[in-house]
């Protein structure tokens, strides 16, 4: 199953206190929006990718300017009316919607979202990611699920059936993953520290003789 992805860069990035656009702060010297495209250029299931700006973001749609992807420049009202006016508007069927503040993506994990949202027959997929491993991480979960006795954070990742987009509330599919790579999401200045903290010691990792 190949799939259009859309990268969500359109927020006001509040809770960032900074001057800068919260899609273009670094992390291992890059901008996270960049990660998350290279991500998406590696997945062998995304077949066009799709980022969604607003008036918020006018510097991340600069800098898009440089990359292979369609920009999209949505109202900016928050990331839910956001999707939905993208679907609509690109009349997009089977879409994964990303963060664009998701530094430590991989396109091999975007591959194994796509591939379980095929074998599950709903319309509708959310990644979400155990409160426990977002704490032990130094990281909050702003938004916390009950599912039995776990507590589950929302990732930031979702694929949806975008011709049931009016349909009302969608029956979905909770995939949980236990990896840093959907657990470092970006919302505060602490995240940014604790991202870039992870992605040197991963790069240092990859770098050591075996």
């Amino acid at each position: 199953m190949d799939i259009a992805a859309l990268v969500m860069a359109g927020g006001k990035g509040t809770r960032m206190w900074l001057r800068e656009e919260k899609p273009l702060l670094k992390v291992g010297g890059k901008p996270m929006i960049q990660h998350v495209l290279m991500a998406l250029k590696d997945a062998e299931k995304i077949s066009e990718i799709i980022v969604a700006v607003s008036k918020y973001t006018p510097r991340t749609t600069k800098f898009l300017k440089g990359f292979p992807v369609k920009i999209l420049e949505t109202p900016g009202e928050g990331y839910v009316s956001d999707v939905g006016y993208a679907v609509r508007r690109l009349k997009l069927d089977t879409i994964l919607t990303i963060s664009a503040d998701l530094p430590l993506i991989t396109g091999e994990m975007i591959d194994l979202i796509v591939e379980r949202y095929a074998r599950c027959n709903k319309p509708a997929l959310t990644v979400v990611v155990p409160l426990e491993t977002k704490k032990r991480l130094g990281l909050r979960g702003e938004y916390v699920l009950e599912a039995g006795s776990r507590r589950l954070v929302p990732a930031g990742i979702n694929v949806i059936d975008g011709r049931r987009i009016d349909k009302g509330e969608l029956e979905e599919e909770i995939l949980i993953i236990d990896e840093e790579e959907a657990a470092v999401n970006v919302n505060t200045p602490q995240d940014l520290r604790i991202a870039e903290r992870l992605f040197l010691e991963r790069l240092h990792g990859r770098n050591e003789p075996s």
